[in-house]
């Protein structure tokens, strides 16, 4: 009496004769081929859990390539390029000692060769930050030896040059008093932040390496001239871009110092919460 009516299940069995799993004609199932709900769920259930061994087994193989890899990756990063070029920027110090020496200091064909190799030092030190930065090359052994590369090369330029009577000691003592007390500093703020590099100091950069790879070439006449005003700018701008740095420094300190004070109240006022 609340049953189905026999035209309405004749029709629908008709229906499942007539349609396909996408709703096309297809043929008709018989008794024993047709899925109960119950059924249904255990191949679903089966059809998941193949899913899941297959995926566990291809993420396992995966994770271990990705692993292997990244081990290799963070194996080789030390010889990278850009640690490469500041290795050799480290060899070229020696090298070019010797031939700023040699011949007792003042052979316009030494002092040639020994800015070849000042010069290709400062351009290594350009090329091998760039290609730090552009192709995620950063380690901590660049981030150390690379300002120290620079100092070492500019350092020994400028005592050369000094020593040789070509310089006045107190620009030697100015310019490496700046960069090893600006790298000291950077060092005691470190805890509150990070200075960033200014355009002055990178304008500073140039401007030495400009001046100081002019002085030791052995110029005469005017252009021994430009070289002493180079320098005198170089100084200028060494001097103005420390104390730019020494403010940044002082302001850095002062907001670090207050935001750990302010933690520390927040973090009181919860525990007495």
């Amino acid at each position: 009496m609340n049953g189905v009516p026999a035209s309405a299940a004749s029709g629908s069995s008709g229906a499942a004769r007539r349609t396909g799993p996408r709703g096309t004609a297809g043929p008709a199932h018989g008794p024993a081929e047709r899925t109960t709900p119950r059924g249904a769920a255990v191949e679903r259930d089966a059809a998941e859990r193949g899913t899941a061994e297959r995926g566990a087994t291809e993420g396992g193989a995966g994770g271990r390539g990705g692993k292997i890899a990244a081990a290799a990756v963070n194996q080789a990063s030390l010889w990278n390029v850009a640690n490469l070029l500041t290795m050799f920027r480290l060899l070229l110090v020696p090298v070019f000692v010797v031939l700023m020496l040699g011949n007792g200091g003042y052979d316009p064909a030494w002092r040639s060769f020994a800015w070849a190799a000042f010069a290709v030092a400062m351009f290594t030190d350009l090329f091998d930050g760039h290609l730090a930065r552009t192709y995620n090359l950063v380690t901590d052994f660049g981030k150390i030896a690379d300002p120290i590369a620079d100092k070492a090369i500019m350092g020994a330029a400028l005592i050369c040059l000094s020593a040789l009577g070509d310089l006045p000691w107190w620009v030697t003592a100015v310019i490496l008093g700046r960069e090893l007390g600006i790298t000291v500093l950077r060092f005691v703020v470190i805890r509150y932040g990070v200075i960033p590099a200014s355009r002055g100091g990178k304008l500073k950069t140039l401007t030495q390496g400009i001046a100081v790879g002019m002085y030791v070439l052995a110029l005469t006449g005017p252009l021994a001239t430009l070289r002493f005003w180079v320098m005198a700018a170089a100084v200028v701008l060494t001097v103005a871009t420390g104390l730019d740095y020494v403010k940044q420094a002082i302001v850095l300190r002062r907001r670090g110092i207050a935001e750990r004070r302010a933690a520390l109240k927040d973090a009181s006022k919860e525990s007495e919460a």
